[in-house]
């Protein structure tokens, strides 16, 4: 029986919080590689300053407020927001725990990136065929909006609305604002 994130949070034991980063991290991982145009070594930062600070604030959760993933994705934000504006991932969650800044070897950069890619290709696979036919066409392979239209056998209209709604549907799904 697989057990709600909710309640992984409630026990707040060492394994229920090793469940809940093991069924996150790579996510939010992909979320933050995303939303920092590739720069993967702070991604993996504020990743692990993230559930640092759940893991210090877990008894702060409350399911009645909203999802634990929510709740997850809510502190991300602010810790994205806070590495942006001083241009550094904040330090004082993980100093607090005494972990050692997370030092990123080349194969674990690869492994991120090739993390993001599948995720990425499990997105744009889930899209109605139209759209992920329109939006490879157009951001993958940069084909003109017309000649996608002459292949698809439909207006160019037609195409930018695929495109854009497939991006729009994209970028719910891994959590940006439109």
């Amino acid at each position: 029986m697989v057990v709600s994130d909710e309640a992984l949070l409630e026990r707040g034991d060492a394994d229920a919080f090793a469940e809940f980063y093991a069924r996150h991290a790579p996510g939010l991982l992909v979320f933050l590689v995303r939303r920092l145009d590739g720069q993967t070594e702070l991604a993996a930062d504020i990743c692990a300053e993230t559930f640092a600070a759940v893991l210090v604030d877990r008894r702060r959760f409350d399911a009645s407020a909203g999802p634990a993933l929510g709740w997850l994705y809510g502190i991300a934000r602010h810790k994205l927001v806070d590495a942006q504006r001083r241009g550094v991932a904040e330090l004082r969650a993980r100093e607090r725990l005494g972990i050692p800044r997370l030092q990123l070897t080349d194969e674990a950069i690869e492994r991120i990136d090739a993390l993001v890619d599948v995720r990425a290709s499990a997105l744009v696979a889930e899209l109605p065929e139209e759209q992920r036919e329109a939006v490879l066409a157009r951001v993958v392979h940069e084909e003109a909006y017309e000649d996608i239209a002459r292949r698809q056998r439909t207006s160019e209209t037609n195409v930018r609305q695929r495109v854009a709604r497939g991006l729009a549907r994209l970028r719910l799904w891994i959590g940006e604002a439109p």
